[in-house]
């Protein structure tokens, strides 16, 4: 990252984190259409319930190999043995709960999949496949919206878990569905 991008005003959230500023200026409400992507988001929002994003961002390399890449084939064969071994994984979250989501949710994923021809076509019809542009300033900032109540409800009803409307307005915002870069962010638009 040059010196002069890190001078440039940022969301006020990434501090001066090297790890937070590049997935804010390279990731973070840019849109997202890669369904492994797509699931791999959701899944560490889940882990995030309760934490802060760093905690996940700083760990999301472990999550990668301890999930296998977020191969959701692989995820949804996931046995006991598997839970005992993420457990034991002190690279990533040890929350028995958000595990067994993870692999509820890969289970859940996959019917999408195969229902929507691609979970990217599933999840971005709660946008109209547009990116909502929020009026986000650092007083004002949304942690909910009329879209993410829908999405977080249809979630739910097709068995995912940790899926709550604020993980899945955060969701939306780390995958472009809603960009709410603050007034005075660089990447405002």
């Amino acid at each position: 990252m040059s010196k002069t991008r890190n001078f440039k005003k940022r969301c006020w959230w990434c501090g001066s984190d090297p790890t937070y500023m590049a997935y804010h200026d390279k990731e973070w409400g840019r849109p997202l259409k890669d369904d492994r992507r797509l699931f791999e988001m959701l899944i560490l929002e889940g882990f995030q319930a309760g934490l802060s994003w760093i905690t996940v961002l700083k760990k999301r390399p472990n999550f990668r190999k301890a999930f296998l890449n977020f191969d959701a084939k692989k995820i949804s064969k996931f046995k006991a043995g598997d839970i005992a071994r993420l457990m034991k994984d002190e690279g990533i979250i040890r929350n028995r709960l958000k595990i067994k989501a993870a692999i509820i949710n890969a289970r859940a994923y996959l019917s999408v999949k195969e229902e929507f021809g691609s979970f990217s076509k599933y999840i971005w019809q709660f946008t109209d496949g547009r990116t909502i542009k929020g009026k986000t300033t650092k007083a004002i900032i949304p942690t909910r919206s009329a879209e993410s109540d829908t999405m977080s409800k249809d979630l739910k009803k097709r068995g995912f878990k940790f899926v709550g409307t604020t993980i899945c307005y955060a969701f939306m915002q780390a995958v472009g569905m809603v960009d709410d870069h603050t007034e005075e962010c660089f990447l405002a638009k």
